[in-house]
This record gives structure tokens, sequence and C-alpha cells, in this order.
């Protein structure tokens, strides 16, 4: 029995000396249980050598997906065909034994004691091939390892949206925290000067100010012209002659200013993060990013996985994408669907009035699915079709809008409707007797009879 065997290093041949020792799984197991019995009973008669790891990731994905490669080819018809040795081949598959046994006729078996056999092979292979240590087998795994990972990932730096899905998940939790710590912020300085709260709206300008302050009393000192407009500082300088707010001690505000602080780098990196996604979201999926802009079609690929996986699904999914929850209680309980998800905070949706949004949202829906296909199945230059799209949905909002028909189909094309009446000149100018409902000349007689019998 010869055996198959495919090393990160080479393609292996073995030769078993005495079949009787490996028909049943227990005896495969006592023969191969050290390096010694396995070296007696298992010899290698070829082994080829791969020239780099191009070629070794060439063979592991041939044999992966059961199909002869050019080098085993060559390496079988060379150590077996040319001998004309009959002897059968074990192969560690199934699939690639046919395969084998297809393109050169060659008998190959595969069962549980050819697994236990190359088990066993495993195990004592630095003895096996000679010439080798583990350490040099383990270098050679880690490399083809690698090379059969970018490989079946399809590795792209231009076409890369794991990286879209990590940036929209840390802008969102961003945000959380900046509103956290800002929070915090007003909660802590609300103490000391609590009027602040009301003048000065905006988390990140009223940690700056806080920053620049420090104690209420310097307000009147300090020059906010960088940080506030006019009106606004002045409204706070007014205010803090009057404040209620208790007295703090400079260990409470510098430790104030220290989550001032965080909270205006956390604004500082949430506004580089954006910029990076817009970046990223314009070079992946330009067409979509026109439709609906970078946050929403940043989200929609996210909540896929990956913008391949967004590109299969139906405009249909892609309209209630993120409703699921919504959707399967309506199914539940039998009510009415969701008309959109993640979709809606769209701007083309957020422009319509409330009775149109689902109308809007629908549209939008069909329209952001050819674009997402684009964007995913275009290899290159990535044409530019989301501008056409998105004028088609606004064309179609303002309609909705402006109340305007809509195209008539079928044979109610051709069919006229009525035409709008048009009064004659002077048609109206005088009363005309004619037009009046008279009676006929039977009841005319029937009541002339009926007044001279009462008379």
């Amino acid at each position: 029995m010869l055996v198959l065997y495919e090393t990160p290093a080479g393609y292996a041949l073995f030769k078993i000396q005495d079949d009787s020792k490996v028909a049943d799984v227990e005896d495969v197991t006592s023969n191969f249980a050290d390096a010694d019995k396995a070296s007696k009973l298992c010899k290698l008669k070829a082994f080829h050598k791969f020239e780099d790891t191009s070629e070794a990731l060439v063979a592991a994905t041939a044999m992966l997906e059961s199909t002869v490669s050019k080098p085993l080819k060559k390496f079988l018809q060379k150590n077996i065909i040319s001998k004309n040795l009959t002897d059968e081949l074990a192969v560690y598959e199934k699939g690639l034994g046919r395969a084998i046994n297809k393109k050169l006729e060659i008998n190959c078996i595969y069962n549980d004691s050819v697994l236990e056999i190359m088990r066993g092979i495993r195990g004592n292979l630095e003895k096996l091939l000679g010439g080798t240590t583990d350490a040099d087998l383990n270098v050679m795994r880690l490399g083809l390892a690698h090379s059969l990972g970018r490989h079946k990932l399809q590795f792209s730096p231009d076409k890369v949206d794991t990286m879209v899905v990590q940036a929209i998940g840390l802008l969102d939790e961003l945000d959380k925290e900046l509103n956290t710590y800002a929070m915090r912020v007003r909660e802590w300085y609300g103490w000391h000067f609590p009027e602040m709260g009301k003048i000065v709206t905006e988390n990140v300008p009223y940690a700056k100010v806080v920053k620049k302050m420090g104690m209420r009393e310097q307000c009147v000192a300090c020059d906010f012209a960088d940080i506030l407009d006019e009106e606004t500082e002045q409204e706070l300088k007014e205010a803090v002659q009057v404040s209620m707010g208790t007295e703090v001690s400079e260990d409470d505000m510098s430790n104030i200013q220290a989550l001032c602080d965080q909270v205006i780098d956390l604004s500082d990196y949430r506004v580089q993060l954006y910029e990076y996604l817009q970046n990223r979201m314009r070079a992946i999926a330009p067409n979509l990013t026109t439709m609906v802009g970078e946050l929403v079609g940043a989200r929609l690929i996210a909540h896929a996985g990956s913008l391949m996986t967004l590109a299969k699904h139906p405009a249909s999914t892609v309209q209630i994408l993120g409703a699921e929850k919504a959707l399967f209680r309506a199914l539940k309980s039998k009510h009415d669907t969701p008309k959109y998800g993640l979709i809606y905070h769209a701007s083309l949706i957020g422009q319509a009035p409330p009775k149109h949004k689902g109308k809007i949202s629908r549209v939008l829906a069909a329209k952001c699915a050819l674009s997402i296909r684009v964007d995913a199945l275009t290899s290159g230059d990535i044409p530019m079709v989301g501008v056409e799209h998105r004028q088609a949905v606004e064309n179609r909002l303002r309609q909705l809008e402006g109340g305007a028909m809509t195209a008539l189909s079928g044979s109610a094309k051709d069919k006229k409707g009525a035409s709008k009446y048009k009064a004659e000149a002077g048609s109206g100018a005088g009363y005309s007797a004619g037009g009046d409902v008279t009676m006929s000349e039977e009841k005319k007689k029937k009541k002339k009879k009926k007044e001279e019998s009462e008379s």
C-alpha cells in the first residue's frame, strides 16, 4: 500500500511494508505508537519539495477543493504510473481519491484505517521524513496557514469593509461616552455655578469654558471669544454676579478640569474618526454613501456583517434592516409590519412628510439595493450611479408632495378623460322657460277633469 501525505514542505509518498499490520485500526495504532515502529512499517518512497509558499498555497487549496493540481499530477505520474506500480494509494479524503482515479486511473482507498495511518504519520513525521525538525515544520505550517487564511479572506486593502464596521461601532461608543462624561461635568460643576447650565447648552463648549475659567470668580477676567459668541459671554458674566452655587476647593476644581480634558480629547478624536469613516465609505461604497450618507451606510454594512452580505439582501430586507424585533413582534401579533429600520435616519426620508415616509423608504431601499450591488461587485473604478438614483428618489418625493398623478398602465393609458365643460357666451344671460320640466298631456287632462268635478 502507498500513502499520499501532504506536508507544509511538499508532497510525500510512503510505502507500507506489511499491509496485514494496518488492516485493523487497533493494529495501526499499536504499530505507530513510537517512532521506531513507525519507521520499520512505513518507508519514504518519494518526496516533492515546494519551491515557495505560493506553490504550497496552490497545493493546499487544490487538496481542500478535492482537485488534482499540476504538481501533484506530475508527482504521481513520475513515482507510480511510470514505474508501473499496482499498489493501492491511500488518501485522506474521498473526493480527492475520486479525482485521482478519474485523471490518472490509480486505485485509491479511504477508510478508518487510512485515517489512523495518516494520524500515525503526522505524529512521527520528523523521524519518517528525515533531515527535518519539528521547529522547521512548525515554521512552514505557520507560513502556510497565514497564506491560506489570506487567500480565503481574499484580502484587499481597498475593499476592506471590516474597518468601516469597527469605525462605526467605535463612533457609537464614543458618542455614549461623551454624553456620559459631559453630563457628569454639568452635574459636578453645577454645584458651583448652576446658572451656567442654561446659558451654555452644548457639551463641548461647556467643558472648554469650565477648563478655561476654573473658579466662577475668574469668569469676569476671562476672555471666551474663541469659545462663545459675544451675547452668550456677556450673559454668562452677568449670571456669575448673582450665582447661588456653593464654594468648592482647589482639589475639587482640578478633578473637574481633568474630566473636562477627557471630554475635549474625546470630542477631538470623534471628529478625526468621523473624517476617517467618511474617507473609507467613499472608497468602499461611494454609491451607498451618496444615497444615505456615511453614517447610515456604515450602520447598514455593520448590521449585515459585510458589504457583500448586504449586497445579497433584497430591497425589502434593506428597507427594514435594523427593525427585526418590531417585524417579528408584528408578525406574531398580526399587526402592521414596520416600514423602515436603519434607513429611516437617511436625509431623504427626513425630508418627506410623515404620510409619505413609508413610500419614500420603499423607493429609497430599492435604489440603495442597486447601488450596494454596484459597489460590492464592481472591480476597479466604481461607476457613480448613486447620483442618478438619488435624483430619482428626490423626483418621486417632489411628485408626492405636489400631488402629481402617477402614470397609468395597461389599456387605461389610451382612454381619454372627460372634456371640460365650456359655456357659450351669453347662454346664462336670460331665463329659458323651455328648459323646465313640463307635465304630459294625459296628466293635464286628468287634472282638468278633477277641477271641473270639484267645481
